[in-house]
Protein backbone atom coordinates (compact mmCIF):
# COMPACT_ATOMS: atom_id res chain seq x y z
CA UNK A 1 0.00 0.00 0.00
CA UNK A 2 1.41 3.69 -1.21
CA UNK A 3 1.28 5.65 2.02
CA UNK A 4 -0.17 9.12 1.68
CA UNK A 5 2.43 12.11 1.79
CA UNK A 6 3.36 14.01 4.87
CA UNK A 7 1.49 17.39 6.11
CA UNK A 8 3.51 20.46 5.16
CA UNK A 9 6.17 21.43 7.31
CA UNK A 10 6.58 18.48 8.94
CA UNK A 11 10.30 18.69 9.62
CA UNK A 12 9.54 21.65 11.76
CA UNK A 13 6.98 19.49 13.76
CA UNK A 14 8.82 16.53 14.35
CA UNK A 15 11.67 18.45 15.80
CA UNK A 16 9.71 21.17 17.99
CA UNK A 17 7.58 17.93 19.78
CA UNK A 18 10.79 16.52 20.63
CA UNK A 19 12.41 19.03 22.12
CA UNK A 20 12.78 18.89 25.89
CA UNK A 21 9.80 19.71 28.07
CA UNK A 22 7.99 20.35 25.25
CA UNK A 23 4.19 17.97 25.38
CA UNK A 24 1.15 17.89 23.75
CA UNK A 25 -0.60 20.44 25.90
CA UNK A 26 2.83 22.97 25.96
CA UNK A 27 2.70 22.42 22.40
CA UNK A 28 -0.39 23.68 21.76
CA UNK A 29 -0.08 26.74 23.78
CA UNK A 30 3.17 27.54 22.03
CA UNK A 31 0.95 27.38 18.37
CA UNK A 32 -1.53 29.08 19.96
CA UNK A 33 0.28 31.96 20.77
CA UNK A 34 2.64 32.14 17.75
CA UNK A 35 0.38 30.98 15.55
CA UNK A 36 2.43 28.70 13.16
CA UNK A 37 5.49 26.46 14.02
CA UNK A 38 8.25 28.50 12.38
CA UNK A 39 7.52 31.28 14.70
CA UNK A 40 8.12 28.72 17.83
CA UNK A 41 11.07 27.75 16.12
CA UNK A 42 12.51 31.10 16.05
CA UNK A 43 11.14 32.86 18.93
CA UNK A 44 14.08 34.02 21.38
CA UNK A 45 13.94 32.72 25.17
CA UNK A 46 12.65 35.87 25.97
CA UNK A 47 9.86 35.65 23.43
CA UNK A 48 9.12 32.13 24.57
CA UNK A 49 8.59 33.14 28.12
CA UNK A 50 5.48 34.95 27.17
CA UNK A 51 3.18 32.19 27.03
CA UNK A 52 1.58 30.49 29.61
CA UNK A 53 3.65 28.12 31.64
CA UNK A 54 7.01 28.62 30.52
CA UNK A 55 9.69 30.16 32.69
CA UNK A 56 13.45 30.69 32.01
CA UNK A 57 14.39 27.58 32.86
CA UNK A 58 11.52 25.79 30.06
CA UNK A 59 12.71 28.34 27.72
CA UNK A 60 15.99 28.03 27.55
CA UNK A 61 15.47 24.08 27.16
CA UNK A 62 13.55 24.45 24.28
CA UNK A 63 15.99 26.70 22.91
CA UNK A 64 18.52 24.51 23.04
CA UNK A 65 17.15 21.79 21.95
CA UNK A 66 14.51 22.40 19.54
CA UNK A 67 16.83 21.30 16.22
CA UNK A 68 18.65 18.23 17.73
CA UNK A 69 15.90 15.59 16.76
CA UNK A 70 17.09 13.40 13.47
CA UNK A 71 14.13 14.58 11.60
CA UNK A 72 16.34 13.14 8.44
CA UNK A 73 16.31 9.87 9.39
CA UNK A 74 13.13 9.77 10.56
CA UNK A 75 11.62 10.51 7.73
CA UNK A 76 13.85 8.26 5.75
CA UNK A 77 12.72 5.52 8.06
CA UNK A 78 9.39 6.63 7.62
CA UNK A 79 9.10 6.50 3.69
CA UNK A 80 10.67 2.90 4.00
CA UNK A 81 7.66 1.73 6.18
CA UNK A 82 5.23 3.40 4.34
CA UNK A 83 4.16 5.29 7.05
CA UNK A 84 3.06 9.09 6.64
CA UNK A 85 2.71 11.77 9.40
CA UNK A 86 0.29 14.51 9.70
CA UNK A 87 -0.12 17.07 12.12
CA UNK A 88 -3.13 19.25 13.58
CA UNK A 89 -3.64 21.72 11.18
CA UNK A 90 -3.55 19.05 8.40
CA UNK A 91 -7.30 18.63 7.08
CA UNK A 92 -6.54 14.77 7.54
CA UNK A 93 -6.24 15.51 11.04
CA UNK A 94 -9.04 13.55 12.95
CA UNK A 95 -11.58 16.43 13.86
CA UNK A 96 -12.79 14.49 16.97
CA UNK A 97 -9.44 14.23 18.58
CA UNK A 98 -8.07 17.80 17.35
CA UNK A 99 -10.83 19.18 19.50
CA UNK A 100 -9.51 16.95 23.02
CA UNK A 101 -7.75 18.75 25.68
CA UNK A 102 -4.16 17.98 24.81
CA UNK A 103 -4.20 16.56 21.29
CA UNK A 104 -0.97 15.19 20.39
CA UNK A 105 0.94 17.47 17.73
CA UNK A 106 1.68 14.47 15.06
CA UNK A 107 0.73 11.40 14.29
CA UNK A 108 2.11 8.80 12.46
CA UNK A 109 0.20 6.47 10.54
CA UNK A 110 0.16 3.26 8.59
CA UNK A 111 -2.67 2.68 6.39
CA UNK A 112 -5.62 4.80 5.79
CA UNK A 113 -8.11 7.48 7.57
CA UNK A 114 -11.36 8.47 5.84
CA UNK A 115 -14.00 10.71 6.66
CA UNK A 116 -16.03 7.58 7.75
CA UNK A 117 -13.84 7.46 10.79
CA UNK A 118 -15.36 10.18 11.84
CA UNK A 119 -18.14 7.99 13.11
CA UNK A 120 -15.74 5.97 15.16
CA UNK A 121 -16.38 3.41 18.84
CA UNK A 122 -13.93 2.46 21.20
CA UNK A 123 -13.88 -0.83 22.62
CA UNK A 124 -11.20 -1.59 25.08
CA UNK A 125 -10.78 -3.94 28.27
CA UNK A 126 -8.36 -6.20 29.96
CA UNK A 127 -5.11 -8.16 28.26
CA UNK A 128 -6.44 -10.78 30.46
CA UNK A 129 -9.92 -11.45 30.14
CA UNK A 130 -12.28 -14.36 29.94
CA UNK A 131 -14.27 -16.14 27.00
CA UNK A 132 -17.37 -14.66 27.88
CA UNK A 133 -15.24 -11.16 27.45
CA UNK A 134 -13.37 -12.03 24.07
CA UNK A 135 -17.07 -13.04 22.47
CA UNK A 136 -18.86 -9.41 23.66
CA UNK A 137 -15.83 -7.44 22.77
CA UNK A 138 -15.93 -9.91 19.11
CA UNK A 139 -19.73 -8.96 19.08
CA UNK A 140 -20.08 -5.35 19.37
CA UNK A 141 -17.64 -4.34 17.70
CA UNK A 142 -19.10 -6.90 15.05
CA UNK A 143 -22.72 -5.30 15.02
CA UNK A 144 -21.14 -1.40 15.55
CA UNK A 145 -18.72 -2.14 12.04
CA UNK A 146 -21.64 -3.47 10.29
CA UNK A 147 -23.66 -0.85 11.29
CA UNK A 148 -20.65 1.54 9.66
CA UNK A 149 -18.95 2.56 12.72
CA UNK A 150 -15.14 2.34 12.68
CA UNK A 151 -14.08 0.47 15.69
CA UNK A 152 -10.76 1.71 17.94
CA UNK A 153 -9.04 -0.14 20.04
CA UNK A 154 -5.13 -0.44 21.66
CA UNK A 155 -4.16 -3.60 19.67
CA UNK A 156 -2.95 -5.41 23.41
CA UNK A 157 -3.95 -8.70 24.36
CA UNK A 158 -7.81 -9.53 24.98
CA UNK A 159 -10.37 -7.66 24.52
CA UNK A 160 -8.75 -4.84 22.36
CA UNK A 161 -7.64 -7.65 19.98
CA UNK A 162 -10.79 -9.47 19.91
CA UNK A 163 -12.76 -5.58 19.00
CA UNK A 164 -10.40 -5.78 16.06
CA UNK A 165 -11.17 -8.70 15.32
CA UNK A 166 -14.50 -8.45 15.44
CA UNK A 167 -14.96 -5.43 12.99
CA UNK A 168 -12.03 -7.06 10.68
CA UNK A 169 -14.46 -10.40 10.06
CA UNK A 170 -17.31 -8.48 8.69
CA UNK A 171 -14.90 -6.39 6.46
CA UNK A 172 -15.21 -3.19 8.68
CA UNK A 173 -13.15 -0.14 9.31
CA UNK A 174 -11.00 -0.49 12.46
CA UNK A 175 -8.50 1.78 13.91
CA UNK A 176 -5.37 0.54 16.42
CA UNK A 177 -3.74 3.09 18.74
CA UNK A 178 0.19 1.74 19.90
CA UNK A 179 2.09 2.97 22.92
CA UNK A 180 5.18 2.33 20.94
CA UNK A 181 6.80 3.71 17.57
CA UNK A 182 5.33 2.21 14.65
CA UNK A 183 8.27 0.65 13.97
CA UNK A 184 7.45 -1.85 16.72
CA UNK A 185 4.52 -4.29 17.18
CA UNK A 186 3.11 -4.83 20.38
CA UNK A 187 2.48 -7.64 21.29
CA UNK A 188 4.61 -9.11 18.81
CA UNK A 189 2.30 -12.03 18.30
CA UNK A 190 -0.30 -9.73 16.87
CA UNK A 191 2.17 -8.98 13.25
CA UNK A 192 -0.77 -10.38 11.34
CA UNK A 193 -3.78 -8.65 12.90
CA UNK A 194 -1.48 -5.56 12.74
CA UNK A 195 -1.23 -5.88 9.10
CA UNK A 196 -4.77 -6.30 8.08
CA UNK A 197 -5.60 -3.19 10.07
CA UNK A 198 -3.73 -1.24 8.09
CA UNK A 199 -5.05 -2.85 4.79
CA UNK A 200 -8.77 -1.87 6.22
CA UNK A 201 -8.07 1.11 8.86
CA UNK A 202 -4.87 2.14 9.93
CA UNK A 203 -2.25 1.60 13.31
CA UNK A 204 -1.43 5.11 14.30
CA UNK A 205 1.01 6.60 17.02
CA UNK A 206 2.51 9.92 18.38
CA UNK A 207 5.58 8.54 19.36
CA UNK A 208 8.44 8.33 17.15
CA UNK A 209 8.82 4.96 15.03
CA UNK A 210 11.77 3.39 16.95
CA UNK A 211 10.17 4.19 20.34
CA UNK A 212 9.82 0.77 22.38
CA UNK A 213 6.78 -0.02 24.24
CA UNK A 214 7.15 0.83 27.60
CA UNK A 215 4.50 1.21 30.50
CA UNK A 216 4.74 4.84 30.91
CA UNK A 217 3.63 5.39 27.57
CA UNK A 218 0.29 4.01 27.92
CA UNK A 219 -1.70 6.01 29.69
CA UNK A 220 -0.95 8.75 26.66
CA UNK A 221 -2.05 6.28 24.28
CA UNK A 222 -5.38 5.87 25.90
CA UNK A 223 -6.59 9.46 25.57
CA UNK A 224 -5.97 8.95 21.95
CA UNK A 225 -8.47 5.82 21.58
CA UNK A 226 -10.91 7.83 23.44
CA UNK A 227 -9.90 11.49 21.75
CA UNK A 228 -10.63 9.27 18.73
CA UNK A 229 -14.30 8.04 19.13
CA UNK A 230 -17.65 8.98 20.03
CA UNK A 231 -18.17 6.87 22.86
CA UNK A 232 -15.65 4.07 24.94
CA UNK A 233 -17.41 0.86 25.52
CA UNK A 234 -15.42 -1.39 28.33
CA UNK A 235 -16.44 -5.01 27.84
CA UNK A 236 -13.67 -6.36 30.53
CA UNK A 237 -12.02 -4.48 33.16
CA UNK A 238 -9.97 -4.50 36.42
CA UNK A 239 -9.36 -2.62 39.29
CA UNK A 240 -6.34 -2.03 37.66
CA UNK A 241 -6.91 -1.90 33.91
CA UNK A 242 -5.62 0.44 31.74
CA UNK A 243 -9.44 0.51 30.15
CA UNK A 244 -10.14 2.38 33.02
CA UNK A 245 -7.82 5.34 31.71
CA UNK A 246 -9.19 5.46 28.44
CA UNK A 247 -12.46 5.52 30.35
CA UNK A 248 -11.55 8.86 32.20
CA UNK A 249 -10.54 10.55 28.83
CA UNK A 250 -13.52 10.02 27.55
CA UNK A 251 -15.29 11.64 30.71
CA UNK A 252 -13.06 14.27 30.47
CA UNK A 253 -13.56 15.40 26.62
CA UNK A 254 -17.32 14.83 27.09
CA UNK A 255 -17.83 11.67 25.76
CA UNK A 256 -20.32 8.93 26.26
CA UNK A 257 -18.67 6.20 28.34
CA UNK A 258 -20.27 2.78 28.89
CA UNK A 259 -19.61 -1.13 29.94
CA UNK A 260 -20.94 -4.17 29.69
CA UNK A 261 -21.77 -6.30 33.13
CA UNK A 262 -20.28 -9.30 34.37
CA UNK A 263 -20.04 -11.52 36.85
CA UNK A 264 -20.25 -10.03 39.95
CA UNK A 265 -17.02 -12.87 41.46
CA UNK A 266 -15.23 -12.24 38.42
CA UNK A 267 -12.26 -10.32 39.06
CA UNK A 268 -12.10 -9.13 35.28
CA UNK A 269 -15.62 -7.12 35.95
CA UNK A 270 -14.42 -5.31 38.71
CA UNK A 271 -13.75 -2.36 37.29
CA UNK A 272 -16.85 -2.41 34.68
CA UNK A 273 -18.57 -2.85 37.65
CA UNK A 274 -17.21 0.14 39.46
CA UNK A 275 -18.19 2.41 36.11
CA UNK A 276 -21.71 1.34 36.38
CA UNK A 277 -21.78 2.59 39.87
CA UNK A 278 -19.92 5.74 38.70
CA UNK A 279 -23.14 6.55 35.80
CA UNK A 280 -21.57 4.37 32.76
CA UNK A 281 -24.18 3.27 30.62
CA UNK A 282 -24.84 -0.41 31.05
CA UNK A 283 -24.64 -1.87 28.02
CA UNK A 284 -26.64 -5.30 26.55
CA UNK A 285 -27.41 -4.48 23.18
CA UNK A 286 -26.75 -2.52 20.43
CA UNK A 287 -29.90 -0.47 20.71
CA UNK A 288 -28.52 1.02 24.30
CA UNK A 289 -25.45 2.05 22.24
CA UNK A 290 -27.54 3.63 20.19
CA UNK A 291 -29.58 5.07 23.22
CA UNK A 292 -26.63 6.41 25.15
CA UNK A 293 -25.22 8.61 21.38
CA UNK A 294 -27.80 10.28 21.63
CA UNK A 295 -29.03 11.95 18.17
CA UNK A 296 -26.29 10.28 16.45
CA UNK A 297 -27.82 6.85 17.80
CA UNK A 298 -31.32 7.97 16.95
CA UNK A 299 -30.43 8.32 13.12
CA UNK A 300 -28.29 5.01 13.23
CA UNK A 301 -30.53 3.13 15.29
CA UNK A 302 -33.00 1.67 12.49
CA UNK A 303 -29.71 0.50 10.58
CA UNK A 304 -27.90 -1.06 13.15
CA UNK A 305 -31.25 -2.62 14.22
CA UNK A 306 -31.38 -3.97 11.27
CA UNK A 307 -27.98 -5.59 11.42
CA UNK A 308 -28.18 -6.79 14.87
CA UNK A 309 -31.44 -8.57 13.88
CA UNK A 310 -30.06 -9.73 10.54
CA UNK A 311 -26.99 -11.63 12.55
CA UNK A 312 -29.20 -12.90 15.14
CA UNK A 313 -31.04 -14.82 12.46
CA UNK A 314 -28.01 -15.99 11.44
CA UNK A 315 -27.52 -17.50 14.86
CA UNK A 316 -30.90 -19.04 14.47
CA UNK A 317 -30.39 -20.87 11.16
CA UNK A 318 -27.13 -22.31 12.17
CA UNK A 319 -28.71 -23.61 15.21
CA UNK A 320 -31.99 -24.93 12.67
CA UNK A 321 -28.82 -26.47 10.86
CA UNK A 322 -27.05 -27.99 13.55
CA UNK A 323 -30.33 -29.25 14.97
CA UNK A 324 -29.92 -31.71 12.04
CA UNK A 325 -26.96 -32.95 13.18
CA UNK A 326 -26.49 -37.09 14.11
CA UNK A 327 -25.09 -36.90 17.63
CA UNK A 328 -23.81 -39.68 19.51
CA UNK A 329 -24.98 -40.18 23.38
CA UNK A 330 -21.30 -39.11 24.31
CA UNK A 331 -21.09 -36.07 22.12
CA UNK A 332 -24.79 -34.91 23.62
CA UNK A 333 -23.34 -35.79 27.69
CA UNK A 334 -20.30 -33.67 26.88
CA UNK A 335 -22.18 -30.66 24.70
CA UNK A 336 -24.23 -30.64 28.12
CA UNK A 337 -20.90 -29.79 30.27
CA UNK A 338 -20.19 -27.00 28.07
CA UNK A 339 -21.48 -23.04 28.57
CA UNK A 340 -19.14 -19.88 27.22
CA UNK A 341 -16.58 -20.85 30.13
CA UNK A 342 -13.93 -22.59 29.63
CA UNK A 343 -13.61 -26.62 30.72
CA UNK A 344 -11.05 -28.37 31.19
CA UNK A 345 -10.63 -31.97 29.51
CA UNK A 346 -9.65 -33.69 32.94
CA UNK A 347 -12.97 -32.07 34.45
CA UNK A 348 -14.87 -33.44 31.27
CA UNK A 349 -13.96 -36.94 32.09
CA UNK A 350 -14.71 -36.69 35.86
CA UNK A 351 -18.44 -34.43 35.20
CA UNK A 352 -19.48 -37.18 32.19
CA UNK A 353 -17.86 -40.02 33.94
CA UNK A 354 -16.97 -41.28 30.52
CA UNK A 355 -13.20 -42.64 29.34
CA UNK A 356 -10.71 -40.71 28.86
CA UNK A 357 -10.81 -41.83 25.03
CA UNK A 358 -14.62 -41.16 24.88
CA UNK A 359 -14.24 -38.24 25.64
CA UNK A 360 -11.65 -36.90 23.43
CA UNK A 361 -13.19 -38.86 20.48
CA UNK A 362 -16.51 -36.74 21.12
CA UNK A 363 -14.44 -33.38 21.64
CA UNK A 364 -13.00 -33.81 18.51
CA UNK A 365 -16.50 -34.86 16.24
CA UNK A 366 -18.01 -31.97 17.90
CA UNK A 367 -15.16 -29.30 16.91
CA UNK A 368 -15.01 -30.97 13.56
CA UNK A 369 -19.23 -30.31 13.48
CA UNK A 370 -18.79 -26.52 15.06
CA UNK A 371 -20.46 -26.93 18.30
CA UNK A 372 -17.28 -26.60 20.48
CA UNK A 373 -14.20 -25.43 20.18
CA UNK A 374 -10.49 -25.74 21.59
CA UNK A 375 -8.84 -23.07 23.90
CA UNK A 376 -5.18 -23.78 24.99
CA UNK A 377 -4.48 -25.81 27.71
CA UNK A 378 -6.75 -28.42 26.62
CA UNK A 379 -9.66 -26.14 27.41
CA UNK A 380 -13.08 -26.70 25.45
CA UNK A 381 -15.71 -24.61 25.62
CA UNK A 382 -19.36 -24.10 23.36
CA UNK A 383 -19.60 -22.01 20.56
CA UNK A 384 -21.62 -18.73 21.11
CA UNK A 385 -23.61 -20.18 17.96
CA UNK A 386 -24.86 -23.00 19.25
CA UNK A 387 -26.46 -22.20 22.29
Amino acid sequence: MKSEQHSPQIALWLKLIRAERIGPTLFKRLLDYFEDVEHIFTASVAELMKVEGIGNRTAESIARTRDVFDVDSELTLAEKMGVWIIHLHDKRYPPALRAIYDPPPVLYVKGTLTRADNLAMAIVGSRRCSHYGTEQANRFSHLLASAGFTIVSGLARGIDSAAHRGALATKGRTIAVQGCGLSNIFPPENQKLFEQITENGAVISELPLSYEPLAENFPARNRIIAGLSMGVLVVEATYRSGALISAQAAMDNNREVMAVPGRIDSPCSLGCHKLLKQGARLIDSIDEIMDALGYVGDGLKAHANAVSTEAEENVQQTLFDLSQLNLTSEENMILRQLNTEPVHVEELIELSQLSAAKVHSAAISLQLKGLIKQLPGNMLVKRQSSH
